[in-house]
C-alpha cells in the first residue's frame, strides 16, 4: 500500500471502482467552532471513579505464541477521524452521540483497543495479544468533545463521556483518544478554564495536541506563516500546562509546501518536531513499523456510513473491509518490545526496527 496525500476540499466525491489501500479518496473537514461563553462546571474534590486509561500489562511473545495469536504487527491500523458530536447534525461529517456510541461499541466487540496518536506515531503500541489497535482522533477541540458536569464527571453525550461508557461495558476497550485543538480548546474562552480542561484530559491518559492556531489551509500559506500557525498553538499548550505536541493534524488535510515544514520547524524562538503528521483521509494507515510508513503524511478514515462520498471511503466501509481481509490487519502480540510478523514479511519492516523482529 502506498500512502497518498490527503484532502484539501471540504467534500469531494470518490472515484468509481473498488478502492484498495493506497488509492485514497477525499473526505471532509469543518472549520473549528466559535468560542463558547459557557463555563465548565466546578468539579468537586472527589470526582466519580472512571475506567483506567493505563495500557494493559505486557507479555513476552515467543515465535510459537505469536503464531498462536496470529500476530501481524505490519498490518493496517484504522485511525478514525471525528469532528462535532451533535444530536442534530449540521454537516455530513458530524456524528450524533448515538452514532459515535454505536461505532465505538462495534469496535470493542470486534476486538479493537484504542491507543493515542502519539503512541501510534512513536510505535509504542500496547494492545493485548490477539487484539487490534485503533486510533480515535477528534479535530478542532469542539465543546461536544469534552466538558465536566456538576459532579466532576465527563458531561453526558460528550465524546469523552461516551468513550468511558463503552469502556465500562467492554473492559478491554481502553478509554483514550487524541484531541487536536485550535486557539479556543473545547469552545472555552477563559484561559483558566482551558487549562483545567486540557490538564484533566492529559491526567486521564488522553492526548491533546496541535491542529494549528486558526485552522487555515496550510497548502496556500508561505512557510513562515505555516510555522507561525503551529508554534502559536504550541505556546498555548505550554501556557495551559500541557506537554508540547508530539503530533499534528493538518487542517483540511492540506499539506504545506515544502512538506517537511509541517513536521519540523521554528518560529519566534520556539521549535517543533512532531513524531507524526496526520492527513484527513481516507484509508487505514500502514503500521509505523513498515518500511513504507510515512510519518509526514499519516492516513486517517472519516467516521461515517456508506452513503454519497463515503460509499467506499469512510469508517463503515473500511471496518467491513478489514473484517473481510483479516490478514491485512495489524494484530498485536501483546509484547511492546517485540514486533511479531509472519516470516515472509521480514523484508517489509523498517531498518531501525529489525532488532525487534520476532518472526514465525
Amino acid at each position: 500500500m502506498i500512502v497518498t496525500v490527503a484532502v484539501i476540499a471540504l467534500l469531494v466525491l470518490p472515484t468509481a471502482g473498488e478502492p484498495v489501500p493506497g488509492k485514497a479518496a477525499a473526505v471532509g473537514t469543518v472549520q473549528p467552532s466559535a468560542p463558547s461563553s459557557t463555563q465548565p462546571e466546578a468539579a468537586p474534590e472527589t470526582a466519580p471513579d472512571l475506567p483506567s486509561g493505563e495500557p494493559p500489562q505486557p507479555v513476552t511473545a515467543t515465535p510459537e505464541f505469536a503464531k498462536q495469536v496470529k500476530a501481524n504487527e505490519l498490518g493496517l491500523i484504522p485511525v478514525i477521524m471525528y469532528h462535532r458530536i451533535m444530536k442534530k447534525r449540521l454537516a455530513s461529517i458530524d456524528r450524533t452521540p448515538s452514532q459515535l456510541r454505536q461505532e465505538l461499541e462495534k469496535l470493542a466487540r470486534q476486538g479493537y483497543v484504542p491507543i493515542t496518536a502519539r503512541e501510534f506515531a512513536t510505535g509504542d503500541i500496547r494492545v493485548p495479544a490477539g487484539k487490534f489497535p485503533v486510533v480515535l482522533t477528534f479535530d478542532d477541540g469542539h465543546a461536544s468533545h469534552f466538558a465536566l458536569d456538576a459532579q466532576g464527571a465527563p458531561k453526558k453525550d460528550t465524546a469523552v463521556a461516551i468513550i468511558y461508557d463503552v469502556a465500562r461495558k467492554y473492559p478491554d476497550f481502553r478509554p483514550v483518544a487524541t484531541f487536536w485543538i485550535n486557539s479556543y480548546p473545547f469552545g472555552l474562552q477563559n484561559q483558566s478554564d482551558q487549562a483545567k480542561a486540557v490538564q484533566w484530559l492529559n491526567e486521564h491518559g488522553f492526548e491533546v495536541a496541535n491542529h494549528t492556531w486558526g485552522h487555515p489551509n496550510l497548502g496556500v500559506l508561505p512557510k513562515k506563516k505555516v510555522r507561525e500557525q503551529i508554534v502559536r498553538l504550541e505556546r498555548l499548550l505550554k501556557k495551559l500546562g500541557a506537554p508540547l505536541s508530539d503530533t499534528l493534524a493538518l487542517p483540511f488535510g492540506s499539506m504545506p509546501h515544502p512538506k517537511k515544514v509541517a513536521r519540523t520547524g521554528s518560529w519566534g524562538g520556539m521549535s517543533y518536531d512532531f513524531a507524526g503528521v496526520f492527513l484527513a483521509g481516507a484509508e487505514p494507515s500502514l503500521s509505523p513499523y513498515a518500511k513504507k510508513f510515512d510519518r509526514n503524511a499519516i492516513q486517517r478514515i472519516q467516521s461515517n456510513g456508506k452513503r454519497g462520498e463515503c460509499r467506499k471511503w469512510c469508517s463503515q466501509y473500511w471496518l467491513e473491509w478489514l473484517n473481510k481481509h483479516p490478514g491485512e490487519r495489524f494484530v498485536s502480540d501483546g509484547d511492546p518490545q517485540r514486533i511479531s510478523i509472519p516470516r515472509k514479511s521480514r523484508g517489509n519492516i523498517t531498518a531501525k526496527r529489525i532488532g525487534q523482529v520476532n518472526p514465525y
